[in-house]
């Protein structure tokens, strides 16, 4: 009783199809996935966009605070 059958899924089908026609039902769907297309395609050139093109750091050598560190003593 409180769950709709496949037949009650079938009417509702029949009835969209009708009022909106095959064509035009059609014409609908393809706005959307469209339209999801381009959402993903803004979304991925933004992470494009958001990537840096280089990376700027210091040149690999010696530090300034491992030359000021003293060699390690060990415990005899």
């Amino acid at each position: 009783m409180g769950g709709l059958s496949l037949w009650h899924w079938l009417v509702v089908g029949v009835v969209i199809l009708l009022l909106f026609g095959k064509g035009r039902f059609s014409d609908m769907m393809s706005d959307v996935a469209k339209g999801l297309k381009s959402f993903k395609k803004g979304l991925s050139e933004e992470d494009e966009a958001a990537k840096p093109t280089q990376i700027e750091g210091r040149p690999a050598g010696e530090f300034a605070a491992d030359r000021e560190r003293e060699p390690l003593k060990r415990d005899a």
